[in-house]
């Protein structure tokens, strides 16, 4: 039996896919132990969960920033600032539960500072594979200062004589995906591919007798996107409006949409995995957890990146040949509308799906990520 301690950053899209593999870690006689936000982990974690408290500021991004301003407001003012902010609860929670491993979110530097101060192995969860893709590669220069603000960090409050990345662990890099969708690693760490963690529905009321045998549209821009996604969610309202052989789930966080027609569901919140469950196509911003979610079901998508991993991981579902990809300011409903009826129906979209699906599924999900932790701990 070993203990673990996972380290998570305040975001939702980084703890749900560590959720399944912690109750896997259980079910094989360990003991899991988190340390984050401990409201949001509170409200995503099942109850009876032990989680240490840590604080985790994080400042509101203007929704209008994006592009590299947008990178570069990541990692200046909240990644570098989270690390430092954190550092001291990790240290503390590990203080208290003495796990004999780490799992450490890629955006949850300070368990891998922790993990300098006190020697224990540690493993990186990569809940998206965009830094596994190395983005920055034709980009030098902002990697040699992506790569400067680390090595500072890393000075001022991990080991001085370490020489590794601190986003991949030198003993194992947990990638929910695989290489069907992102491709090989780019990077020089010991990646194992484990495909999409699956999870349950989050237990939420839905008129499920308004869905019919029609092909039904998921359209969702992400809950951090509800301002900046409200023209675009506009527009697929208008294209779903002029195809009423359609039905369509729109998640719209706002409330920015009225006067639907009748084949369009409006909802601020829907129990995501199960409507894909019924899904012929997704519509979505390309975050990695919908765009896996989508895939895991042989469910072809239209993309539409607005910032961070978006359009790396938009660029992966074109390259495989899942999906076609629109410029989300400038999509207006004809585009969308378009693309819609492309997806459904060019079979190569779906039959692309289907294979990324069949790869996922040979990954081993999140069996295989406790198994790969089993022997790190």
């Amino acid at each position: 039996m070993t203990r673990y301690l996972l380290v998570v950053p305040p975001f939702v899209g980084h703890i749900n896919p560590l959720s399944a593999v912690a109750a896997e870690l259980v079910e094989r006689g360990h003991q899991v132990a988190w340390a984050g936000d401990p409201d949001m982990l509170a409200r995503l974690l099942p109850e009876g969960s032990t989680v240490f408290p840590v604080w985790c500021p994080v400042p509101e991004r203007p929704a209008d920033v994006r592009g590299f301003a947008a990178w570069k407001f990541l990692w200046e003012h909240t990644l570098i600032p989270l690390a430092q902010a954190m550092l001291p609860g990790v240290l503390a929670a590990i203080e208290q539960w003495e796990p004999g491993a780490l799992v450490v979110d890629q955006q949850a530097l300070a368990g891998v500072l922790a993990a300098h101060r006190t020697g224990l192995p540690w493993a990186t969860s990569a809940t998206t594979s965009s830094e596994i893709a190395d983005p920055l590669a034709a980009m030098p220069a902002v990697s040699r200062w992506v790569t400067g603000l680390l090595t500072e960090l890393r000075l001022r409050f991990g080991d001085p004589m370490a020489d590794h990345d601190l986003r991949f662990s030198p003993h194992l890099v947990l990638a929910f995906t695989t290489e069907a969708l992102a491709g090989q690693a780019a990077v020089s760490a010991p990646v194992r591919f484990v495909g999409p963690s699956r999870r349950a529905a989050t237990p939420v009321d839905f008129p499920w007798d308004r869905l019919d045998h029609r092909p039904l549209v998921f359209v969702s821009v992400g809950t951090l996107n509800a301002d900046s996604g409200a023209g675009f969610l506009a527009g697929c309202v208008t294209a779903l409006r002029e195809r009423p052989d359609l039905q369509a789930v729109v998640v719209d966080p706002g409330g920015t949409l009225d006067a639907v027609p009748d084949h369009v569901l409006v909802r601020r919140e829907v129990p995501q995995t199960d409507v894909l469950d019924r899904a012929a196509v997704v519509v979505c911003h390309a975050g990695h957890n919908t765009v896996c979610e989508a895939l895991d079901r042989a469910v072809p998508l239209v993309v539409a990146p607005i910032r961070d991993d978006q359009p790396v991981i938009a660029d992966q579902v074109v390259r495989a040949g899942a999906g076609v990809r629109l410029r989300f300011a400038h999509a207006r409903a004809a585009q969308i509308g378009s693309a819609i009826d492309n997806v459904l129906s060019d079979d190569s979209y779906r039959t692309a799906a289907k294979r990324i699906q069949e790869s996922f599924a040979r990954a081993g999900g999140a069996r295989a990520a406790a198994v790969s932790l089993e022997a790190l701990g």
